[in-house]
């Protein structure tokens, strides 16, 4: 004997799984009901004004700009990890990485709140998003 063993297999890993975009779609569909839920909640129902100070004039944030901001920056980041699956085998953690740093940058935003409260919402709704999408792309593709 020659010190190898004898009927080794080489070891491969197990197949891939890919994922559909129609399960992504499911992810960035349950970012948004969260983050809609919570200004329904917060905003509407809890009184928080919703409201940031730009170039002098005051924006009001209303339903609209919180669902279509939650699904535009979803279909980017997914959009992201996609591209980033095609290039290279470290996908996932590269993208998480870059997802957080978006996620702190974007928070820079609501720091123009006309209140305190405001403030805090806003910085909750951007934080519920990022939350949802990378717990999200970890799980289903880690499944």
């Amino acid at each position: 004997m020659s010190g190898t063993l004898q009927n080794s297999q080489p070891r491969t890993s197990a197949p891939r799984r890919t994922v559909t975009w129609s399960t992504d779609l499911v992810a960035m569909g349950a970012a948004v009901v969260c983050v809609l839920v919570m200004w329904l909640c917060l905003s509407v129902w809890g009184g928080v004004d919703l409201a940031v100070s730009q170039n002098g004039q005051v924006r009001e944030i209303g339903g609209v700009a919180v669902v279509l901001s939650a699904a535009v920056a979803g279909l980017l980041g997914v959009g992201t990890l996609r591209l980033l699956e095609r290039s290279t085998r470290h996908a996932l953690r590269i993208w998480t990485a870059v997802a957080i740093a978006v996620t702190l940058i974007s928070a820079l935003g609501p720091l123009a709140a006309t209140s305190a409260a405001a403030t805090g919402v806003l910085l909750a709704m951007h934080a519920i998003v990022a939350v949802v999408l990378i717990v999200s792309m970890h799980r289903i593709r880690r499944w």
